[in-house]
């Protein structure tokens, strides 16, 4: 009997090192890791929106449309829910891209209006707000782009065989991926053009 239940822990052991379960939470884990840092980028453009009004506000009062719907798309985001189970909801996921969208398509024609005053264009801090917005969309782009390497990766050790079984067992699902609407358009940074 000894002999048996020895026997069963070397097979056990061996079939549990096989199985993928450690494989599953360490890609787990790495979509938590990218998800934090693509909510970190995010939060940084947010926090960037209300200097950037405020500026483009001094010198552009009569654009108050455009300065209303950028600081409208900034509340719309910040009134999302966002928690770490956030990967694991898709329609979440797409509320949060579309308001992220949102922001982003507003703050493009603020950049856009922008260039119509030469004087704003020339002051200092807009020009190192812009500078910092266009860098933040450009983590935003390497943030998201790990997220969605970590959560294919993720899902192709879901799907496939043995491990495929181990997912099952435990109950872990594919996880959705993380798109936007009009992803090409919201994937480039916003044109800085300091020219006159």
């Amino acid at each position: 009997m000894k002999r048996f239940a020895a026997l069963f822990l070397v097979f056990a052991s061996a079939l549990l090192s096989g199985c993928g379960y450690n494989t599953l939470q360490s890609q787990d884990e790495q979509i938590k890791a990218a998800w934090a840092e693509v909510l970190n980028q995010y939060q940084r453009r947010a926090d960037l929106v209300p200097n950037l009004v405020n500026t483009v506000k001094g010198y552009a009062a009569q654009e108050e449309r455009v300065l209303t719907e950028v600081t409208n798309a900034r509340a719309r985001v910040g009134q999302i829910n966002v928690s770490p189970d956030m990967v694991n909801d898709a329609a979440a996921l797409q509320r949060f891209g579309a308001a992220q969208g949102e922001l982003s398509g507003a703050l493009s024609r603020l950049l856009v209006v922008a260039e119509n005053y030469p004087q704003l264009k020339s002051d200092a801090l807009f020009r190192d707000l812009q500078a910092q917005l266009e860098g933040t969309e450009n983590r935003i782009t390497v943030a998201r782009n790990r997220y969605i390497q970590a959560v294919q990766a993720y899902n192709t050790t879901v799907r496939s065989f043995p491990s495929n079984l181990t997912a099952m067992m435990f109950g872990m699902q594919v996880k959705p991926s993380f798109t936007v609407e009009d992803e090409k358009t919201i994937a480039q940074p916003p044109k800085v053009d300091f020219g006159g």
